[in-house]
């Protein structure tokens, strides 16, 4: 199909625009990469078939030759990903400058001030011309101007980005192999400058060829990484359902088979979920940044790319996440950028689920700090590399962990630092620390809300629970002295929703553990509110 070209935009074209259209054309064009994928793959196999049947000079000579055509096809892939990646960008960014400009006609209703059909502004005909109502028609008049603005500079870019893809599917997509490598454990920074240095030819002939090297690698920007891990997704599936054949092969299947096909079907609906997420045509665009099915199973999904974001939030949940469960804490990211949107629908957001580490499974492995440690460097990592791609104007980013995830939240920011403007904590069992002071976060920067029925209320420190008198005497006075006592220390330091620890709150209603997202809670509100700093 033919993706249709941007063309001016003016006040009448801008009311006209469908962002809605344009991110449709980009599903199309990454629905034709998964179509080349699966014929690649068809090639594959009947190549192989075509070897245990057939032998010779001339056989070697088809099978090179098959061989070559699946390469040649599998090529275009990564450019049939970009091609969606700036189609949905550019719907997305059609919608801000079309919010902005609602925005900006609903202030001339309120000014009484008169807007034509070619955007034109001047005082309504039943008002006279008054220094206030001229300087209303100014301020409406800047506002049509800023929202123009936006869609113009969309429309170059897009074009600009259509234009150099063309030549570059033009020329075939041939570049040579980049020189050098960044070392192992170079900093985001340093990746950054390396992929700076790089032609596009380049870039592209390294996601296309070394895409497990790309679609993890932080400091690379978010639209290369998410072509990279989209090219990944058809050997993740293999790779599971081969594991699921060997374990199937084993007759009878003892206790051990039995675990591994369990986590092996489990990785599959998980994988399942995240394809199906990055393929859906509604709502944000969705960026693969990475994804791994050994053992609970990890996944990094963007709702929105935070790269060209204003804010930016970075959702790590807690115990039990995996694999399996992407699509519910998706939905969460979801969620709120959705409630951005209707408190800013001016402003362009973005939501990351970071789910790369290994969450507890069981309430003992949750009473204990070390996966939160250990899952430090990477989010440490994970949020610098987003720090360094950013294009445009510095973005307001917020990392926010419930329940054992702002454990891992606050240690990260203890241990290592956190490139981030607000930390929000949610139902939490405590953070590492028993003062916000020692986040290193700028005064202002550390939020926290904790539901009236939270069981994680309970999760008070072993030295309080020793120390209470109450706690033996009875199971009500237990639960008395748990809820009502004075020095509110968790189970991992002070709780960051009490006033002692140094923060700032935003209230919950009684939804449990679980609720902060419901629709009807208010602090589904205040995340929103954090997120886009205002």
């Amino acid at each position: 199909m033919t993706a249709p070209t941007p063309s001016g935009i003016g006040y009448r074209e801008l009311w006209a625009a469908d962002p809605g259209a344009w991110r449709l054309a980009g599903t199309a064009w990454s629905g034709t990469a998964a179509l080349v994928q699966r014929r690649g793959g068809e090639l594959a196999t009947g190549a192989a078939g075509l070897r245990e049947a057939w032998s010779g000079r001339a056989a070697g000579t088809a099978d090179a030759r098959l061989g070559g055509l699946r390469t040649e096809l599998l090529a275009g892939r990564p450019g049939l990903i970009e091609a969606d990646q700036v189609l949905a960008e550019f719907g997305g960014r059609l919608a801000v400058a079309r919010a902005r400009l609602s925005a900006a006609v609903a202030l001339a209703d309120r000014s009484g001030v008169q807007v034509d059909r070619g955007g034109r502004v001047s005082a309504g005909p039943a008002r006279p011309a008054t220094p206030g109502t001229g300087r209303a028609a100014a301020e409406v008049a800047a506002a049509i101007g800023a929202a123009l603005d936006v869609a113009r500079a969309a429309d170059r870019e897009a074009a600009g980005r259509l234009a150099e893809l063309s030549g570059a599917a033009g020329a075939g997509w041939a570049a040579a192999p980049p020189p050098g490598r960044p070392r192992p454990g170079a900093t985001p920074a340093a990746v950054r400058s390396w992929w700076a240095a790089l032609t596009p030819a380049q870039r592209r002939w390294l996601v296309a060829h070394e895409p497990e090297r790309i679609g993890c690698l932080d400091g690379v920007p978010v639209a290369a990484r998410d072509q990279a891990n989209r090219l990944l997704l058809g050997r993740h599936r293999e790779e599971l359902l081969g594991a699921r054949r060997r374990l199937l092969g084993r007759v009878p299947p003892g206790p051990v088979e039995l675990v591994g096909l369990r986590r092996v079907e489990a990785a599959l609906a998980g994988l399942d979920a995240v394809t199906a997420r990055l393929a859906a045509p509604e709502g944000p665009r969705a960026y693969l940044l990475g994804l791994a099915t050994q053992g609970e199973g990890r996944a990094v999904v963007a709702l929105g790319n935070p790269d060209r974001s204003g804010p930016v939030l970075t959702y790590v949940p807690g115990m039990t996440a995996g694999l399996d469960d992407v699509s519910g804490e998706l939905d969460r990211a979801a969620r709120v950028l959705s409630r951005c949107a209707s408190r800013a629908p001016e402003e362009e957001a973005a939501a990351v689920l970071w789910l790369d580490y290994d969450a507890p499974d069981f309430l003992h492995e949750a009473a204990w700090p070390g996966q939160a440690g250990d899952a430090g460097r990477a989010l440490h990592r994970f949020q610098e590399g987003l720090s360094v791609t950013h294009d445009g104007p510095d973005a307001r980013r917020t990392v926010l962990g419930h329940s054992y995830g702002s454990l891992v939240v606050g240690a990260t920011a203890r241990d290592h630092g956190l490139a981030a403007d607000a930390l929000v904590f949610l139902g939490s069992p405590g953070v590492g620390v028993d003062h916000a002071r020692e986040l290193g976060l700028p005064p202002g920067g550390v939020w926290a809300s904790t539901a009236p029925d939270d069981v994680i209320r309970l999760a008070r420190s072993p030295e309080e629970l020793l120390r209470r008198p109450l706690l033996a005497a009875s199971p009500l006075g237990a639960a008395v002295a748990l809820l009502d006592g004075p020095d509110r220390q968790l189970w991992f330091g002070r709780d960051p929703a009490d006033p002692g620890f140094g923060g700032h709150t935003f209230p919950s209603g009684r939804y449990g553990h679980t609720g902060y997202w419901h629709p009807d809670n208010p602090a589904l509100d205040g995340v929103a509110r954090v997120v886009l700093g205002r």
